[in-house]
């Protein structure tokens, strides 16, 4: 009467046989008759409080997005009307996908690539996860780069870029632009003037080339400033959610702390109050623009981190009923008075801003590639130090391509395509279909709820179903409509075969998706219909075993007269 493992071991891939009935993932325990057949398991680390986990969350999802570029897109788009549309998919949109993302991570205790064993068909989203992430995190360390370049260049009185007469500065260069002008000469010749900020940014700093065929010579500087943001990045997360909760208290809180002093401090200067005004004033008119709800609905994904994968690894970190539904919500420095210390301060702030999105992105990626080695392969006995290394070195290597003098062009290719609202809109549509639609909205909100001990609220499962996805998928459509080709300060346009590279970077996690659910279809056998019964059957964990009702457990264990084989699915 034991249940044997006569063909297949724990973590191996089988899909050809079974009829639907739910399987166990590794570390099952099932029993038949008198026997009883235990796969050993690690248990899966957990944060040290709670606390780590919020204040995690709220560091990867506020970061320099939010501090930089959701200003420039509300004075873009009219103001303080821009909060309409923004807040309307904070809510429609973005709160309900971060509660989706973090819920599946803490209900299948893994991370994003095999917390898809929910609905196996589409194990592809986990992989797209993956590859954006793998992506952003490779790109996104090289703003960390240049806030640690000023940082080191903010201990100087007068700070370099607040005036002229530097070896990089051109003749154009001037330090005041206060001055009237009283004929078209004189504004003529005023239009051709530089900012020695932007001198110090494009000539000492980027270094710009003439295009992306033209990379140019590489910056040692900035070399150093990349090592020692990578090496940054490694201790901070290396060991795990122990190590990256303690760090993230500092990281997530020291940033508000000085843009509070900026801010009081900004409130005070001269004319102040007029340029609130006109910074907040709203243009009504905006709201009939397409592009305003495409600037909207992308900084929600990108804000929020969404599609990442990263926000379901934090999820899985969390103890299986902690209630994630309650949990889940330059040139001015040069005006200051001690200057170098306020610029010290800021780029300090900035690096740390973006070092703790930068380190719990990375935690993402390792967890999905920890979750997804076989645990008795070579691979699968690899210390994490070991493979949190080995990922920062490819990041590394790849990351030497943006410090040459042509860097820039390929930093933007990377921000505009790699990771941009369209990756992001397509991944966040696959999710709430596959949860509402493949396997169930009400059956999610269940596991919900046997979680945190209540429903949540009606609203997100609604969302799921039918609100998000339409808005993904209209915000998608404007998107592709109104694409414009990339260009670099709307004056360098880039080359066609630039632009096929960046495609390439955004259908490389887009097809992960149908190409995954394809290949499946086609290795399983039976008539289709059988083929999505049984891919689409949920591969349980042994502590969904905890709250399964006896008579649900039984569905665990083969059909009697079958033959006695457990089965078991692997992350790919």
């Amino acid at each position: 009467g034991d249940i044997s493992l006569p063909q297949l071991e724990a973590g191996t891939l089988s899909e050809e046989e079974g009829s639907g009935s739910i399987r166990p993932l590794d570390g099952a325990v099932a029993s038949h008759g008198n026997g009883t057949v235990a796969v050993p398991v690690v248990e899966r680390e957990t944060w040290t409080r709670q606390m780590d986990f919020i204040m995690s969350c709220v560091g990867f999802a506020v970061g320099l997005g939010n501090v930089w570029r959701f200003p420039y897109l509300c004075y873009k788009n009219g103001g303080g009307v821009f909060l309409i549309p923004y807040l309307l998919i904070v809510f429609i949109g973005g709160i309900p996908v971060f509660f989706l993302e973090i819920a599946l991570g803490q209900f299948m205790k893994q991370g994003g690539v095999s917390a898809w064993n929910i609905a196996p068909l589409f194990k592809g989203l986990g992989l797209a996860s993956m590859v954006i992430v793998f992506f952003c995190n490779t790109y996104y360390i090289m703003i960390l780069v240049w806030g640690l370049y000023f940082l080191f260049h903010s201990f100087t009185n007068p700070l370099p870029w607040a005036t002229c007469g530097h070896p990089w500065n051109t003749p154009n260069c001037t330090q005041d632009f206060r001055r009237t002008c009283h004929n078209r000469s004189a504004v003529q010749a005023a239009e051709g003037m530089r900012s020695p900020v932007i001198e110090f940014w494009e000539r000492k700093v980027l270094r710009l080339s003439g295009g992306l065929h033209e990379p140019g010579e590489i910056s040692y500087e900035m070399v150093l400033c990349l090592i020692a943001t990578w090496i940054i990045v490694y201790f901070c997360m290396w060991k795990g959610v122990k190590s990256t909760g303690k760090v993230v208290y500092f990281t997530a809180l020291f940033p508000y702390l000085v843009l509070v002093v900026l801010l009081a401090h900004g409130v005070t200067l001269p004319g102040a109050l007029d340029g609130i005004v006109y910074y907040l004033k709203p243009d009504w008119s905006k709201l009939g623009e397409a592009q305003v709800w495409i600037d909207a609905g992308t900084q929600i994904f990108f804000s929020y981190a969404i599609g990442l994968g990263a926000l379901t690894a934090l999820g899985s970190y969390n103890r299986f009923h902690n209630n994630c539904y309650q949990k889940s919500y330059l040139s001015a420095v040069t005006l200051m008075p001690l200057a170098p210390l306020w610029a010290a301060l800021f780029f300090f702030m900035l690096l740390i801003l973006g070092l703790d999105s930068q380190f719990v992105g990375v935690e993402g990626l390792i967890t999905g590639i920890m979750d997804m080695l076989p645990p008795k392969s070579v691979l699968g006995s690899l210390r994490r130090e070991v493979v949190a290394a080995i990922c920062c070195i490819i990041c590394f290597l790849i990351d030497m391509s943006m410090v040459t003098e042509g860097g820039m062009y390929v930093f933007q290719l990377f921000d505009y395509y790699s990771a941009s609202g369209i990756t992001l809109l397509w991944q966040a549509f696959w999710e709430c279909v596959v949860i509402a639609w493949v396997y169930g909205a009400d059956r999610f909100m269940d596991d919900v709820a046997r979680m945190i001990g209540y429903q949540p609220l009606p609203y997100m499962k609604w969302c799921w179903s039918y609100i998000t996805p339409f808005v993904c998928v209209g915000v998608f459509l404007f998107h592709v409509v109104n694409y414009k080709p990339l260009t670099y300060n709307t004056v360098y346009t880039y080359p066609l075969w630039g632009e096929a590279l960046g495609w390439a970077l955004a259908l490389s996690s887009m097809l992960c998706i149908p190409v995954t659910v394809l290949y499946k279809l086609l290795r399983c056998k039976g008539s289709l219909r059988e083929r999505w019964q049984h891919l689409t059957t949920p591969v349980w964990g042994r502590h969904h075993l905890e709250y399964l009702a006896p008579e649900s457990e039984a569905k665990l264990l083969p059909p009697a007269g079958t033959k006695n084989t457990l089965l078991f699915e692997s992350v790919i």
